[in-house]
């Protein structure tokens, strides 16, 4: 199924039609059991199962990746080394042909952001998985972040002839979004939403909807993606930020306040910890904003303890709000690794802060190659430029 392709050289597609104002599914007009609690339920029967079948490899493999998951969710990185120890336990028990816990291993690189190693991991279920969807979307993340555009749109192509479903959509969607391509990437998370499943994927689709419609200035259209992903997962903390970014964009400051207040102690991510602070700091208050810093920084220590490397986020985050050499050496670590757009912004905006917008603009330049539109990365790239005169 060429759907990316198609979409990618601009052919006409005919996207299903979805209604803006549908009527909630009865899965979302019930009290919906949160993605964390199904994830913990399933964590425990998968654990009681593997206490009578310790040699079941296949659920050494589920449980790995359900930890992985658990961490996204939780946003708790000691479950990585609980996802570590049940995928190499499955591995330990079949190490040949077990493409399963390849895949988790993977994933579980990715979310380390050891995108290398994602790589290698999704390169070795694909030799023993070919047919397998799941192996693309580890390959097409891995390849994202470590700036293979090309290898990334394959593997996004890949996925969507295997199983054209939310987690291909999306993904084509976030490649076209990555070339500034709008439309393309709208009409990709519209055919994600017609294909949900479930109040998670639906909540999902209208997240990066709103995303979209946010970064590109339509506050209105992005308060109604966000409040209809509300509406199907109520609790849902990434539609309840895009709220409060929406809150804070009309100037009703207090609103948005109140509402990062809550998103922080249910989702404690450091990307929510940042926006809060730049908040309370806008609102008068600047002790607040660095009791949020100082707890971001915690996050990072407690990252890097469980196997993590973010020396891309730790970078903008200094440049921002700490120290400017620091932003500089993490921001040159991570281009050591890996030359993506997302990096290359990094660079850029460490060089700028560090006085060096000569050296600063090829990185902007860089980011911005394939035709990035980003509200952020433009703003870094004309700061830039003006400081580069």
């Amino acid at each position: 199924m060429k759907v990316f392709l198609a979409l990618f050289a601009g052919a006409l597609v005919i996207i299903a039609a979805v209604s803006l104002t549908r009527s909630p599914t009865p899965e979302a007009t019930a009290q919906p059991v949160s993605r964390q609690t199904r994830l913990l339920d399933h964590v425990q029967a998968l654990q009681a199962k593997l206490h009578r079948v310790a040699g079941d490899f296949t659920g050494w493999a589920d449980l790995g990746g359900s930890y992985v998951e658990l961490a996204r969710v939780t946003a708790d990185p000691t479950y990585y080394t609980k996802a570590q120890g049940a995928l190499e336990k499955s591995l330990a028990l079949q190490a040949d042909g077990n493409g399963p816990a390849m895949v988790g291993m993977g994933a579980l690189a990715n979310a380390r952001h050891d995108f290398g190693k994602a790589k290698e991991w999704a390169l070795k279920a694909e030799a023993v998985q070919p047919g397998t969807a799941e192996v693309y979307g580890v390959l097409a993340d891995a390849l994202t972040q470590l700036g293979d555009d090309k290898g990334a749109a394959d593997a996004v192509q890949r996925m969507l002839d295997l199983k054209p479903n939310v987690a291909a959509f999306t993904r084509a969607s976030y490649h076209f979004e990555l070339h500034g391509q709008e439309n393309e990437a709208r009409s990709a998370l519209e055919r994600a939403l017609s294909s949900a499943t479930s109040a998670d994927e639906t909540a999902y689709c209208r997240y990066y909807l709103g995303e979209l419609a946010f970064n590109a200035g339509k506050l209105d259209e992005a308060a109604d993606q966000y409040e209809q992903g509300i509406t199907a997962s109520p609790n849902d903390p990434a539609l309840q930020q895009g709220k409060a970014k929406v809150a804070a964009a009309r100037g009703h400051t207090d609103e948005a306040l109140d509402i990062y207040r809550e998103v922080v102690a249910r989702a404690p991510l450091p990307q929510y910890f940042v926006e809060y602070a730049e908040l309370l700091t806008k609102a008068g208050n600047p002790d607040e904003a660095a009791k949020q810093l100082a707890i971001v920084a915690q996050q990072q220590k407690l990252l890097e303890s469980q196997g993590a490397t973010d020396d891309l986020s730790a970078s903008l985050i200094a440049a921002d709000h700490g120290d400017k050499a620091e932003a500089l050496r993490r921001a040159e670590a991570e281009w050591g690794r890996r030359q993506s757009v997302f990096v290359a912004d990094a660079m850029a905006w460490a060089l700028h802060v560090n006085g060096r917008d000569a050296e600063a603009l090829v990185y902007a330049d860089k980011a911005v190659a394939n035709g990035w539109r980003n509200p952020v990365v433009v703003g870094h790239r004309n700061a830039i430029m003006a400081g580069a005169r």
